[in-house]
């Protein structure tokens, strides 16, 4: 068992006002990368689809009973990735679904076709014939970062964003009106999700967070891609030198990005200095169980109805691990 080493809420340079916008915006492109690409032989997935998975195994069949919604989004993060996987998944087994009616042979089965059912398209495809067979997700973040989101939401109808600042410790009631959207979301549970960002939260702000979700929410999640030991940070000192042999392949014509990758290597030395921070801020199950018991404001027994799921895997050999808290209103 890795040695737990003490929590300190150091502050990360990315997250400081006095760190030029356009400097951050290269690290947050480096941070999505690591997130949604995989690096064979060290990962045998991205962390994102490790994510996508494991959130769909906690929530098996209920998965869409929800509606994801993203805080401190960043530039979009792996959040597109995640929906992308998702609904992949509950796409395969709807169609499965299909097929394993039709071998019934029953006129019945053969005429039937109810909401979960794909349909073929004009190319004889198979396609879901209901937005039921999807889930949605919602980008938001205090600093809305607008052209990014546009382009990833351009990819997929179930991706959207809210256009203006939302704080996670007193989101809108009505955050599903606010969507860049024309029609509204199917009627759906709200489920928060913090991918990378809670850790950035001090105590005070986190105890706010975890108040505003455990009022306005059916479930949250919140993963890491770090943990307090010494195996992260060690994970944490190769993405330097990870960053620094594949980012001209996969920032090659954004030459500004290159510059500061290269010439003045300041992206990459910016995740790896923040990255050891986030291993120090990141909290354990019990840490984040006695924050929400010093919740105030909530009904005492708030507890009832709620159940908590916690766990790690291994996303980068030797020892780097992605650890996640998850909970589920089930009344």
């Amino acid at each position: 068992m890795a040695v737990q080493l003490p929590r300190i809420h150091f502050f990360e340079i990315n997250d400081e006002s006095w760190f030029p916008s356009f400097l951050r915006e290269k690290v947050q492109a480096c941070l999505t990368l690591l997130w949604i690409k995989s690096f064979p032989p060290f990962q045998s997935s991205s962390p994102a689809k490790l994510v996508a998975n494991t959130l769909q195994s906690l929530l098996g069949p209920s998965i869409k009973d929800y509606t994801f919604i993203d805080f401190c989004s960043g530039a979009g993060g792996p959040t597109p990735q995640f929906e992308r996987e998702i609904n992949k998944a509950l796409e395969l087994k709807s169609i499965h679904k299909y097929h394993e009616q039709n071998k019934r042979h029953t006129p019945t089965a053969r005429r039937r076709r109810d909401v979960n059912s794909p349909i073929e398209n004009g190319n004889g495809a198979l396609t879901p014939s209901s937005t039921d067979t999807s889930v949605d997700f919602i980008l938001t973040d205090i600093f809305p970062h607008i052209p990014s989101w546009r382009l990833a939401c351009s990819q997929s109808p179930h991706l959207h964003y809210v256009p203006e600042p939302i704080d996670a410790s007193a989101a809108p009631p009505d955050l599903h009106s606010k969507i860049h959207r024309s029609t509204p979301l199917p009627h759906r549970k709200p489920f928060r999700l913090f991918s990378l960002s809670f850790h950035h939260f001090d105590d005070p702000l986190a105890r706010a967070v975890l108040k505003d979700t455990l009022l306005t929410s059916s479930g949250f999640a919140i993963f890491e891609l770090q943990s307090r030991n010494l195996g992260s940070l060690f994970t944490v000192l190769l993405l330097g030198p990870l960053l620094w042999g594949v980012s001209w392949y996969y920032f090659w014509g954004d030459w500004v990005h290159l510059f500061w990758s290269y010439v003045f290597p300041v992206a990459p030395s910016i995740v790896v200095l923040d990255g050891l921070v986030s291993c120090l801020r990141t909290r354990t199950r019990a840490e984040i169980l006695k924050l929400m018991d010093e919740v105030e404001g909530v009904p005492e027994d708030w507890r009832v109805g709620w159940r908590f799921e916690s766990g790690s895997r291994r996303h980068t050999w030797p020892c780097g691990e992605a650890t996640w808290f998850v909970g589920i209103k089930d009344k």
